[in-house]
């Protein structure tokens, strides 16, 4: 099979196109043909030898979500069959012609949406399931605030949350790509470039704050995060790209008694995630196939060129998900 290798750490340019063979699969796997490809900031750590994969997973080539077919399976698996369209979270591998998954792992492809539009779902619906509904708990009525708006994590997170009856304020890095969160649902977007986050949020919330907030930042927002929290709020983080070494007032995290926590996903075991896309298909599947939820995407690439679509995740410079194809 043809794949996108990581030839060595380094800039965009170390993708290339390469043969390899074609994964072997165990008996509660498939294995599918990968149609599209969906790109992510830890597919641009690990190719600057920054995220090493996790034991089991591919060591050079990167991947973390695809849409296709299914082209073989293992004897104990039970729900999917030859011919099935999925799209699915794996460990590795997903720039890649085929690809093997855990069979928990995949989802069935909403009728509405094409294999392009299905690969950008998993790695951003997964993981903002399992930090705002599960590691935030966020309770119907609560508000939620959620950094990096227009990045493929925010776009879910604004379009889950709103769906689902919460009030999500964001921060993004233009007036252009605040309008475009506003009118995808959020109550207020703000830009970063020009206010300050915590003000607006003490603000539009009359001082009150909000109950969750998603973080990929960390860093210098981290103060701010904290001051932004109503009483029990809760902190999640799921990435730190401005510094993981902060400084913060610990007794406003006693007096508003608030929780700071964090997760990674791409280590968690098969059941762990098999969990995550069990509820995501009861709950937020059925939004998708009414078009509440849409998939937003930014541009799409032929497989071949990964190193332009590692460019443009870089560049910050787009709105939505970044998406390879192989078709």
């Amino acid at each position: 099979m043809k794949a996108i290798v990581i030839t060595r750490p380094g800039g965009p340019e170390v993708l290339q196109i390469a043969e390899r063979p074609v994964p072997a699969y165990s008996a509660n796997e498939v294995l599918a043909k990968v149609e599209a490809a969906g790109v992510n900031r830890p597919d641009v750590a690990q190719r600057k030898g920054s995220y090493p994969p996790p034991p089991g997973a591919s060591p050079d080539i990167p991947g973390l979500e695809i849409a296709g077919i299914v082209v073989q399976k293992g004897e104990q698996v039970s729900r999917w069959h030859i011919g099935d369209k999925v799209c699915a979270l794996v460990s590795g591998g997903g720039y890649a012609e085929f690809c093997n998954v855990p069979e928990g792992q995949c989802l069935p492809i909403p009728h509405n949406l094409s294999f392009t539009e299905a690969a950008a779902l998993p790695e951003t619906f997964f993981t903002v399931w399992s930090n705002v509904f599960d590691r935030g708990a966020l309770k119907y009525g609560e508000s939620l605030l959620v950094h990096g708006g227009s990045s493929g994590i925010g776009v879910a997170a604004i379009q889950m949350a709103t769906a689902l009856g919460h009030a999500v304020y964001v921060t993004a890095g233009s007036d252009e790509k605040c309008r475009f969160c506003e009118d995808l649902g959020a109550a207020k977007a703000i830009n970063y470039r020009t206010e300050n986050f915590a003000e607006v949020i003490q603000q539009i919330t009359n001082g009150k704050g909000v109950d969750v907030i998603l973080d990929m930042i960390g860093g210098d927002y981290t103060p701010g995060n904290i001051r932004s929290l109503t009483e029990e709020g809760r902190l999640v983080m799921i990435n730190t790209m401005n510094g993981k070494d902060v400084q913060i007032d610990l007794s406003l995290v006693m007096r508003k008694r608030l929780t700071i926590t964090g997760s990674t996903l791409r280590a968690r075991d098969t059941v762990f995630k098999a969990d995550i896309a069990f509820h995501l298909e009861e709950t937020i599947w059925p939004l998708l196939a009414s078009g509440k939820i849409k998939p937003v995407i930014n541009s799409v690439f032929d497989a071949k060129y990964a190193y332009e679509a590692h460019e443009l995740m870089e560049s910050s410079k787009h709105i939505g998900k970044i998406v390879l194809s192989w078709q």
